[in-house]
């Protein structure tokens, strides 16, 4: 019986239960050496050992029910829910910076009458440079020296690629903004990456002029920034339009008075533009005698740097959640 009691699990509970029972048992082997008795002697013997064999199956019985009680509450324990303890605290994701800024100017154009169009990231030679009026050799290609698959195979510097694919189609007229990632062999600093991404817009009708350009990106500015916004355009060169500007936006922390975000000048730049080249056009399929048009640029990251207020471009692609959880 000390053999069972001290039986821990149902292994040695069983182990135990061969030891006495089984065909080689010493219960078994009791029974088995009643034949070396006397005749008178075997009634009584057999009859004890009848008993002690009752008495092992009952205590095996019982303690087999123990450990199987013991087994199924320590089960019950480990399962346990506790459901006084407070939930589990759920992380809620949200958009990017840079999300919220593309959906916002995408807003901002969508309610002007455009429409969003997309392109492919690897672009021929053709879309990228010689139909923006870049042919081989131009200077404007050293600024631009990008990511090459095969020689006219490359990923593309801009979203220009998706604009001279869609007036190719000649479905005139044409108001749209094509946002996408782009890529420049730039070094990676607080205002620059090798991957970053640009919104770019196109205006091809009739009797287009450079007053309307200006207007619609004062438009942008104001719906962007602020009612007070005011817009400033410089003389600038790009090869795909003529006339072309670069594009400044009265500073909104400062009102144009002179302040830290403005380094002190009043005015941000903002973005690029100017009148579709009429070789462009040509190119494109489009003849410039009856239609202009005028195209813009800005770069998103950009936008979202000024609109959140953020002091370094590396932070938007970081995934430091100490950092995105603030937007």
């Amino acid at each position: 019986m000390e053999l069972v009691r001290n039986a821990e699990d149902a292994q040695v509970l069983n182990e135990v239960r061969v030891q006495l029972l089984g065909k080689k048992g010493e219960i078994t082997q009791l029974l088995k050496s009643m034949k070396e008795l006397s005749a008178e002697e075997r009634p009584a013997f057999g009859q004890r050992v009848n008993e002690l064999r009752e008495a092992v199956e009952s205590r095996l019985s019982e303690q087999r029910t123990k450990l199987e009680r013991a087994q199924r509450e320590a089960k019950l324990r480990e399962e346990t829910i506790d459901v006084t303890l407070p939930p589990r605290r759920i992380q809620y994701g949200h958009p990017h910076p840079n999300t919220k800024a593309l959906e916002e100017v995408e807003r901002i154009f969508i309610g002007m009458g455009y429409e969003v169009v997309e392109g492919p990231e690897v672009e021929f030679d053709k879309y990228n440079f010689e139909k923006l009026n870049i042919p081989a050799g131009h200077p404007a290609r050293d600024e631009q020296d990008t990511f090459y698959i095969t020689e006219n195979i490359l990923l593309r510097t801009q979203t220009s690629s998706v604009q001279a694919r869609v007036m190719e189609q000649g479905r005139l007229p044409i108001r749209m903004i094509c946002p996408g990632r782009v890529f420049r062999s730039d070094a990676v600093d607080a205002t620059h990456s090798p991957s970053f991404h640009q919104i770019e817009g196109l205006v091809i009708d009739r009797h287009v002029t450079f007053a309307d350009l200006k207007g619609t990106l004062d438009a942008f500015a104001k719906e962007l920034f602020g009612p007070e916004t005011k817009t400033k355009l410089r003389p600038h060169h790009f090869p795909f339009t003529e006339p072309s500007a670069e594009v400044d936006v009265s500073c909104f922390k400062c009102g144009g008075k002179g302040c830290r975000f403005c380094k002190g000048e009043g005015w941000i730049e903002i973005l690029g533009c100017g009148m579709v080249h009429p070789h462009v056009l040509e190119m494109c399929g489009i003849n410039p005698k009856e239609y202009s048009g005028f195209a813009f640029g800005v770069g998103l990251e950009r936008i979202a740097l000024l609109k959140y207020e953020i002091d370094d471009m590396r932070l938007l692609y970081e995934n430091d959640t100490r950092f995105l959880e603030q937007f």
